[in-house]
């Protein structure tokens, strides 16, 4: 199981790094990667496991956050009305996206970041991805709002980019051109 111990924080060399990909068939230790990835995010959210283990709770956990240099993250992402959005992306792509942006009006957290970091993160509205499950199976998926963010968020890890590199550094809480305004609440 992870706790929040196995995850690196920032200035660890791993979060800076381009993950490499994944060959299939899955190795045992990279499918048990990828159930302890989706079982932190799914536990994170449960208050009382969260509460017994010392969670902080997150809608997202990749790879290099357990200082493996791997293409993989889990997301697990509460809807209201439905099941939850839940999976494990291995390889995933961006294949296309929209022209019109999106930021989080709250700003964006990171398990690997214990400080807060105020500011917008620009962030494409509506996404397709495509990426495979632990079977090797190729999926797609179009992803808009808070699903969409949290993608980008965690394919950023894969790529060594933290979320707040793409914060205007001079003024964070700029108007972002052609953006729509995304209230987590």
């Amino acid at each position: 199981m992870i706790l929040m111990k196995n995850i690196v924080r920032e200035g660890h060399p791993a979060l800076r790094k381009r993950a490499q990909e994944v060959p299939f068939p899955l190795a045992k230790e990279d499918r048990k990667l990828c159930d302890d990835l989706l079982e932190y995010v799914k536990n994170s959210q449960d208050i009382e496991l969260s509460e017994r283990y010392g969670l902080r709770p997150g809608i997202g956990l990749a790879a290099p956050q357990v200082d493996e240099s791997k293409r993989i993250f889990a997301l697990h992402i509460p809807e209201t009305g439905k099941d939850p959005l839940s999976f494990v992306a291995i390889n995933p792509k961006i294949i296309s996206h929209s022209v019109e942006k999106t930021y989080l009006t709250s700003g964006e957290g990171c398990l690997s970041v214990d400080r807060d970091v105020e500011g917008y993160v620009p962030r494409y509205a509506r996404i397709t991805i495509k990426a495979y499950d632990t079977d090797g199976k190729e999926f797609k998926k179009r992803l808009k709002g808070l699903p969409a963010i949290a993608f980008q968020h965690e394919l950023d890890h894969l790529n060594g980019i933290m979320f707040f590199d793409h914060i205007d550094k001079k003024s964070p809480f700029k108007d972002i051109p052609n953006a729509i305004p995304f209230d987590r609440d």
